[in-house]
């Protein structure tokens, strides 16, 4: 599961992970009896110190050398403070292009996925790069 916060001035809530350092949007696996909206929203906190009312889900996307499916939800902030976590070492709002040139391809393209209006992408990758779609 993960998420994309997004600011009144259009910036997307970012961290850089503790145990790989690399960019990507806060996101975790849900517990057991939760909901993905709940998870969405303790995940979140957790990780940044911001609180977020979730939006709806942006995305659907499958990592086929892993087997794991990640559901991405937009956001919008509503209060609490960034600050780090066990599992982050910086926190930051950036702005979408600022996402993709930090972020590997499979995670900016969640930012840039969840920015958009309509319906849920449905993506897979490989864990490094997009899989081509006929």
């Amino acid at each position: 599961m993960s998420l994309e916060p997004q600011g009144e001035d259009g910036r997307v809530l970012t961290t850089r992970r503790a145990d790989n350092g690399t960019w990507e949007p806060p996101g975790g696996v849900l517990e057991l009896a939760e909901t993905p909206e709940d998870g969405v929203r303790r995940e979140v906190y957790e990780e940044t110190g911001v609180k977020v009312q979730v939006d709806r889900l942006t995305g659907v996307y499958k990592n086929t050398s892993r087997g794991v499916v990640a559901l991405v939800f937009r956001c919008r902030a509503e209060g609490g403070h960034e600050q780090l976590s066990d599992e982050t070492t910086a926190v930051e709002w950036l702005t979408p292009e600022e996402t993709i040139s930090r972020m590997a391809e499979v995670f900016a393209v969640r930012v840039t996925d969840a920015l958009l209006d309509g319906a849920p992408r449905v993506r897979s990758h490989d864990g490094r790069k997009l899989a081509s779609h006929p």
